[in-house]
C-alpha cells in the first residue's frame, strides 16, 4: 500500500508535501514497531538510544549534555530516563571529576550484556521489516539527509 491508501487521503499540495507525511507516517508505523520490540526487554525505545550512546562511550563516562546532544529523539529527558536505566541497574551515574556541576554516566556490565542480547533479536527483526535493497537504503539515506539540510529560516519556531 501507498501512502494515498493507508492514510485515505487522494490529494496532496504537492509531491513534497505528500513526502514529508509519508515520513512523519513512517517514523510513526516505524516507532509503534519500535515500543512492541523492546517492550519485551523492558526498556523503551529512548532507553535503548541512550544504552546505545553509553556502549559507544564505553568504558569511559558521558556527560548528561552528550547524552542529550547525541540522542535521536531532541524532546527526551535524558536525565528522567538515566534515572529509570540507574533503577534497573544498567547504568551508574557519578559526580564528574572534572566538573563538580556536572554528572558522569556510564553503563554496567547488566547494560551490556542487555544490549548483547538486543543486538541478535533487533538484526532479526530487521531482516523481517527490511524489503529495500542495499541501493535503495543509500539512496533512501542520501534523500533523507538531504532534506535535513534544510535553510534555518525553514524553521517553525518563532523569535
Amino acid at each position: 500500500m501507498g501512502i494515498s491508501e493507508d492514510i485515505k487521503q487522494s490529494h496532496f499540495k504537492s509531491e513534497f508535501n505528500k513526502a514529508v507525511i509519508n515520513v512523519i507516517y513512517t517514523n510513526s508505523w516505524l516507532n509503534q514497531y519500535q515500543v512492541g520490540f523492546f517492550k519485551r526487554f523492558d526498556i523503551t525505545t529512548p532507553q535503548y538510544n541512550l544504552l546505545r550512546i553509553l556502549r559507544g562511550q564505553y568504558p569511559n563516562p558521558a556527560t548528561v549534555n552528550l547524552l542529550i546532544e547525541r540522542m535521536l529523539d531532541k524532546s527526551s529527558n535524558a536525565s528522567r530516563i538515566v534515572d529509570k536505566l540507574e533503577q534497573k541497574g544498567l547504568v551508574l551515574r557519578k559526580q564528574c571529576s572534572k566538573d563538580r556541576r556536572a554528572v558522569d554516566v556510564v553503563i554496567t556490565e547488566k547494560g551490556l550484556e542487555l544490549l548483547a542480547e538486543i543486538d541478535g533479536a533487533l538484526e532479526e527483526w530487521e531482516n523481517k521489516l527490511n524489503n529495500l535493497s542495499e541501493e535503495e537504503c543509500a539512496t533512501l539515506n542520501h534523500l533523507l539527509d538531504k532534506m535535513r539540510v534544510a535553510p534555518k529560516e525553514a524553521s517553525l519556531e518563532t523569535s
